[in-house]
């Protein structure tokens, strides 16, 4: 009996047209696109199309970074924050403080020698003065005998930028610091009955003075120009202060000469305290216009 032929001769044709990979219709993989799949295989050599990466033995593999030296890392975090803070320590010292240490004791006892006090450079300007601020002031009218200058040392540069930025007082020699007692237009003058010093015909009882000695009578009567400002220390049997200077410029300090106001005693810490003008002690004194 005749084989019997294959109902569908085209179908095997299709059969072996795809083993071979030669069939073209749809849903039978082209030679070329089995190529780019194969190469693209986890399991296959060759580039991953991933520049970070290499295929190789069945598996992908990171390419390592070199490690930081933590110690590079460590020095380079401390030489970022010792930088932040010289900046900053430069614009507060540029712009809002300053320090300064105290040479004498025409203060005491509010300031006592080598105290270290920090200024507020926002006074006078672009805040005003007050009575009985404590004031840190240029000596442009040569209060102070001239100091000669000292050697130059090996290390003076070290102190020298840190006086820059900020982190060191100033040691110049040149500046005075005293509370300010009379204001452009007032009439100061001393003394009363009892010894007292009045401001526009109101007497103070002054808390601040030192109370180790009873102050000296030291007779004046003056009236406060505009643009200037009279100073006393708070010792005042030991301060050469407006009442020792009236032959030059009436005793009076300028008010462009004044650096800041002292704010807070910084250094020793045992002496740490925030610096106050004893408003209560110039209450009642009357406002006045100032005179030209």
């Amino acid at each position: 009996m005749p084989d019997k032929a294959p109902e569908n001769p085209e179908r095997y044709d299709d059969d072996a047209r795809v083993s071979d990979g030669t069939a073209s219709s749809a849903g039978v993989v082209e030679p070329r696109q089995a190529d780019d799949a194969a190469s693209s295989a986890p399991g296959n050599s060759g580039d991953s199309g991933d520049p970070g990466a290499r295929v190789s033995n069945g598996g992908a593999h990171a390419v390592e970074r070199p490690r930081r030296n933590p110690v590079l890392v460590w020095v380079k975090e401390i030489v970022t924050v010792v930088a932040i803070a010289l900046v900053l320590s430069f614009l507060l010292k540029t712009f809002l403080f300053r320090a300064f240490y105290i040479p004498s004791e025409s203060m005491e006892s509010t300031l006592d020698v080598n105290d270290r006090i920090f200024i507020n450079l926002l006074v006078p300007e672009p805040f005003a003065l007050q009575h009985g601020d404590v004031v840190v002031f240029k000596d442009s009218q040569n209060w102070l005998t001239p100091v000669a200058k000292k050697p130059a040392g090996p290390l003076d540069w070290v102190g020298d930028a840190l006086e820059f930025v900020g982190l060191a007082a100033d040691d110049n020699e040149q500046h005075l610091v005293k509370r300010v007692i009379g204001l452009p237009g007032d009439r100061v003058s001393c003394c009363d009955a009892q010894g007292r010093v009045s401001i526009n015909g109101v007497p103070l009882d002054e808390t601040y003075i030192n109370p180790a000695e009873v102050p000296q009578p030291n007779p004046f009567d003056i009236v406060v120009p505009e643009g200037k400002v009279w100073v006393m220390g708070d010792n005042r049997n030991h301060s050469a202060d407006s009442r020792a200077h009236q032959e030059t410029n009436g005793g009076f300090v300028n008010i462009e000469d004044v650096e800041g106001k002292a704010t807070v005693i910084a250094w020793p810490v045992n002496r740490w305290t925030i610096l106050d003008n004893y408003q209560d002690v110039f209450r009642d004194v009357p406002e006045s216009t100032p005179a030209k």
